[in-house]
């Protein structure tokens, strides 16, 4: 049995993760799929006035990876700090084997590796897979 923990922020991300894990994930499987919404004061100036709805993006991905893929198990966490700090902890408090990811935050077409994926890459105790956006 393998656990994946998918973090996103986007159902592009939920949707990359899925072409990822067709024919990986099996039915002994499980998808643990996590979204972190950043506190006020912890937001960049750029992103104050961008409020996502944590819980519906997490409910989002968890139905676009529930459709898709059928077979594995798929659970839901809605997390509240700093996105490296909490998906790595959900990792761990989830005993995870894999993390998934976006290669940056937003729409597919930015060519660059972002932030947050470059620091999980860089702290991650745990195989981390950066899943290419169509």
């Amino acid at each position: 049995m393998t656990r994946f923990l998918l973090a996103t922020d986007s159902v592009h991300t939920s949707a990359a993760a899925c072409d990822y894990l067709q024919g990986r994930a099996g039915p002994a499987d499980e998808v643990v799929v996590v979204a972190v919404r950043e506190r006020e004061s912890e937001r960049d100036t750029r992103d104050a006035g961008n409020k996502r709805d944590t819980a519906g993006d997490a409910a989002d991905a968890a139905n676009v990876v529930s459709v898709r893929l059928l077979e594995p198990d798929v659970e839901v966490l809605t997390r509240e700090g700093d996105p490296v700090e909490e998906i790595l902890a959900c990792g761990e408090e989830n005993g995870a084997d894999k993390l998934l990811l976006g290669p940056h935050g937003g729409p597919p077409g930015t060519e660059r590796l972002g932030g947050t994926a470059q620091r999980i890459i860089a702290r991650a105790d745990l195989p981390v897979v950066v899943v290419p956006l169509a």
